[in-house]
Formats: C-alpha cells, structure tokens, sequence
C-alpha cells in the first residue's frame, strides 16, 4: 500500500530536504522511491537515513511538490536525521538495498525507530485533492499541460465545496505555481 508522506532526509553538509514521497509502508520495513536526480536521492546514497513524517496539513505537501521549504525539526532518536515538529508521527528509517535504475530508485528501508505526536484526524475530500494537485506539481515535466489544467479544474471544484482555510491556501499555492511555470515556459 502506498502512503502519502513527507520524507526528510540530510545532506552530507548538513542542510535538510523535505520531500513529499508516497511510500509502500509496512511496520518493520518501508520502500522510498525517489527519482534519481533529486535531493532525496543523493542524501539516502549519502546517509543511509531518512525520517517518514506522517502529517495532515496538506500545506506541508504543497509547499514540499514546489520548493525545500524549511519546517521546525528536531533531532531524530536513531538515524541522522530530522522530525517535523507539527508531524502526527514519525518513522526514522535506514537504508538496506538500493536499486538505482533510472528515473526511480527502489530503496528499501528497515523502520529503526517511531515517534507519535498527536493524532492524526483523517484527510477530508479537500485535502485529497490538495494531494493529487501535489503530485500533479512535481509532474509538470511528465504529464500534458492540457491533462493537468482539466484535472486541476476538477480538484478545484471539490476544494470549493469542502475545504477549510489551510487547504484552500494550499491548492491557491499549487495553481499559482504551475501558472508561473507554465508561463516561463520550463514544461510542455
């Protein structure tokens, strides 16, 4: 099963990529699959570490599909690595197998350590579709521009009727994004 994540991973100099990933989760074990040119990627070849944060505020996943926003952390207990401060939970992580074939890795992972903060309440229909638009983001290399503004108009419609403010200022986020880059022409 796939889970929508936000994944924090270090950099040999020390700075901090987070990173939403969907994951296959499992309790003793969870595969990462980042594209091979990403952050994430080389801080995992680099590390053998990363923290999986389990949140409810979609802002957290916006602000990750479109630049390296920096969060409140703390220290991870096992690996090196960082907890988001407002996660519900956490699992820290270690590198066991890499598969670098391109564009995706397959890393598989050993769960060293879980944390727990606060419950975690549940996505309604809004913050959903906060999350497709999400990956729809960090796609704009890879899909039809004309695919992505129909489905945006769809998960547009079901923000409108069921979001509250985070989740409207998340998917406000997401749009403003994929016009500027559609204007400076950097996809298709």
């Amino acid at each position: 099963m796939i889970i929508e994540t936000i994944v924090t991973s270090v950099g040999d100099d020390g700075s901090v990529n987070c990173a939403p990933m969907g994951v296959e989760w499992g309790d003793e074990a969870i595969v990462l699959k980042p594209f091979i040119e990403t952050a994430t990627y080389r801080n995992l070849i680099a590390t053998r570490a990363a923290v999986v944060n389990l949140t409810d505020d979609v802002r957290v996943f916006a602000r990750a599909a479109i630049s390296n926003p920096e969060y409140p952390t703390t220290a991870a207990v096992k690996v090196r690595g960082v907890v988001l401060g407002d996660c519900c939970s956490w699992r820290e992580v270690e590198v066991r197998t890499i598969d670098s074939t391109p564009p995706r890795s397959r890393i598989e992972t050993a769960v060293v350590h879980r944390g727990f903060t606060r419950e975690f309440i549940g996505f309604n229909r809004a913050r959903h579709a906060v999350l497709e638009a999400a990956i729809y983001a960090t796609r704009l290399h890879l899909l039809e521009r004309a695919f992505i503004e129909a489905e945006m108009t769809r998960l547009q419609t079901i923000v409108d009727k069921t979001a509250g403010d985070h989740e409207r200022e998340a998917m406000t986020l997401l749009a403003d994004h994929m016009r500027r880059t559609w204007v400076e022409g950097t996809t298709r």
